[in-house]
């Protein structure tokens, strides 16, 4: 069959580390016997804004849901905004027009990688934070124009939970530490809100107690939001799948991800009932572009969890394959000490560590 995907490089660094992403990509299809995917390019971003006045190619929503899958580079400049001061920001309408409400971010600790905690237990941190991406109190996001205005006296925001978008949630979240749980890990699912202070996110959390008695052997947890920040911090290696509001899991996945290096780690994929967008959660990082100092890691990472994604869409498990063969060629890699991104003091820029993780790319990715 024919699958396509929706390439938008964006700004910054997004064209550099989209490049290498491809490469590999293509490599890790090309052990498991599949042709890489037709791309179709759609012009977005900041840099888009400045010289032709949109964010987005005028038919550019509209083709991104044609295709099966979105992969994004980064989008946002700091020297270019709107007039209220909000940054260009495209892909938070592609979350709100096509549901893309389960944002993944895992969060993993390689060998020879950064470890900023110096407990022993660190070296285990493998866990993924499930983040609503359409609701919370990002649906009142600048993007959507639902913010209310008092003059210049107040403004106005809104955090909405609904029921529909919640229950597919928490099951998102449930199936997915069955699917982790299958693979040797915990299986656990930890609900995260502040249900004592906020009654949208009581809401959320009785959706949760709902949901969780259809998945009877999975264990659960709670955690309020500011302790979650502290236990992240103090034992982030007892917890595997978080699920929690649109803010909360923007604020701590990136606290997450400082836990295993920085945001050059951070590889997302936010997935809806009839599409994914693929990205690295990290910024454009605009005075770096084009330097060969940018960390491709997120994105090549973003890259495979697409593919893993592409199999459960399409039925054929060969993109799962090449998807594993990545994260092995990474983890394999780092365990090697052939991995030392200039992100964390190393000696390799963008291009060498294309180089090294296409060198680790095998037919067999537990070779």
């Amino acid at each position: 069959m024919t699958v396509k995907i929706a390439l938008i490089r964006g700004d910054g660094i997004g064209h550099d580390v989209i490049n290498a992403a491809l490469e590999v990509m293509e490599k890790a299809l090309s052990h498991v016997g599949q042709p890489m995917p037709i791309l179709d390019e759609i012009h977005a971003g900041a840099g888009y804004y400045a010289a032709e006045g949109i964010d987005i190619e005028r038919d550019g929503e509209v083709r991104a849901g044609q295709a099966d899958a979105i992969f994004l580079g980064a989008i946002g400049l700091p020297s270019i905004r709107h007039k209220d001061g909000t940054e260009i920001s495209p892909h938070l309408r592609l979350r709100d027009r096509y549901g893309l409400y389960a944002g993944v971010r895992p969060v993993k600790a390689y060998p020879n990688a950064p470890q900023r905690l110096a407990a022993p237990d660190a070296q285990k941190i493998d866990l993924v934070l499930i983040r609503e991406s359409t609701e919370g109190l990002f649906y009142s996001a600048a993007v959507h124009g639902r913010s209310k205005f008092e003059g210049d006296q107040a403004v106005e925001e809104t955090l909405r939970i609904t029921r529909g978008t919640t229950e597919k949630l928490h099951r998102f979240a449930f199936r997915l530490a069955e699917k982790r749980k299958a693979r040797g890990h915990k299986g656990t699912v930890t609900c995260v809100d502040k249900a004592n202070v906020f009654s949208a996110l009581a809401f959320f959390r009785k959706i949760f107690d709902e949901v969780k008695s259809e998945f009877p052997d999975t264990e659960t947890g709670y955690q309020y939001v500011d302790a979650m920040a502290l236990e992240l911090i103090r034992q982030p290696w007892n917890f595997d799948v978080m699920v929690t509001e649109n803010m909360f899991g923007d604020i701590l996945s990136d606290l997450a991800a400082g836990l295993v290096g920085g945001m050059g780690m951070a590889s997302c994929g936010e997935i809806g009932d009839t599409i994914g967008l693929f990205q690295p959660a990290h910024g454009s990082a605009p005075d770096i572009m084009g330097q060969d100092k940018a960390n491709p890691l997120a994105t090549i990472l973003s890259a495979a969890l697409m593919l893993d994604y592409l199999a459960d869409q399409t039925g054929i498990a060969a993109y799962a394959d090449a998807g594993q063969i990545i994260e092995t060629a990474v983890d394999q890699g780092f365990a090697a000490n052939q991995l030392r991104p200039m992100e964390f003091g190393g000696d390799m820029g963008t291009k060498a560590m294309t180089e090294t993780v296409l060198s680790f790319c095998t037919s067999n990715p537990k070779s």
